[in-house]
């Protein structure tokens, strides 16, 4: 094939995938078009659809390569909590370095052949050390929208200039001195109690490896008995 200057260029489709996300991080999903991922390869359009079915098949995959670098091998290794902090940062790691990606992969994720399989290490992990599969479920969905809330965006990002008018919001513009470090420690500060508080439990008489206690009807009713699925 031949770009516009009549110089060869190989592509593959990870070539074009990564320029699909390189053009997202840089101005947003709502710039993703087959013609500008085209423009940054200097190819022409036509050319991408020998490798990618559609912009639809494009943004997937770009999906695709952020869910790569969620870890859940602690699950192989650690104790449930250890695991689960572990992937909880590597979750938000790797959201937070293509926030533009997050609204989408939100809803996508349950689709992706690799957000199926995180989830499926994830809550294969919590049930072998112990946890019911009802709860393992809200576990793994707790971690999930925590993960997603925080990188959305920095925090101090939601306030405008009119904030600092408001008595209590008078230091606002101090939040974006430091965002990253801000964020950070919020989401800490709830990953750390949301997992003292689970500890608490875990310990308590309501042990989640006590398989053979009843169930209240409240479990059931919110679904333990139906051994739902963290998608």
């Amino acid at each position: 094939m031949e770009t516009r200057s009549s110089k060869p260029v190989t592509l593959t489709r990870e070539r074009i995938v990564d320029a699909a996300l390189g053009l997202i991080d840089r101005d947003g999903i709502s710039a993703l078009t087959m013609r500008r991922v085209a423009e940054e390869l200097g190819v022409r359009a036509p050319s991408l659809y020998n490798y990618v079915r559609s912009k639809d098949e494009l943004l997937d995959a770009a999906g695709e390569v952020v869910l790569q670098h969620v870890d859940v091998s602690g699950f192989e290794r650690l104790g449930w909590r250890e695991a689960l902090e572990s992937w909880a940062w590597s979750y938000y790691e790797a959201l937070a370095a293509h926030p533009n990606m997050v609204p989408h992969l939100s809803a996508a994720f349950g689709r992706l052949d690799i957000g199926l399989s995180r989830a499926d290490q994830v809550y294969a992990g919590l049930l072998d050390q112990g946890w019911t599969p009802s709860r393992a479920t809200r576990i793994a969905a707790a971690v999930r929208f925590a993960v997603y809330g925080a990188a959305l965006g920095p925090f101090a990002s939601l306030f405008s200039a009119k904030a600092s008018r408001f008595p209590h919001l008078h230091d606002i513009d101090r939040l974006r001195d430091a965002p990253e470090r801000i964020d950070r420690a919020a989401l800490k500060l709830l990953i750390d109690r949301f997992l003292d508080g689970l500890e608490a439990f875990y310990l308590s008489d309501g042990h989640p490896s006590l398989h053979t206690q009843a169930l209240t009807q409240a479990e059931a009713i919110a679904g333990d008995e139906y051994h739902e699925h963290p998608t």
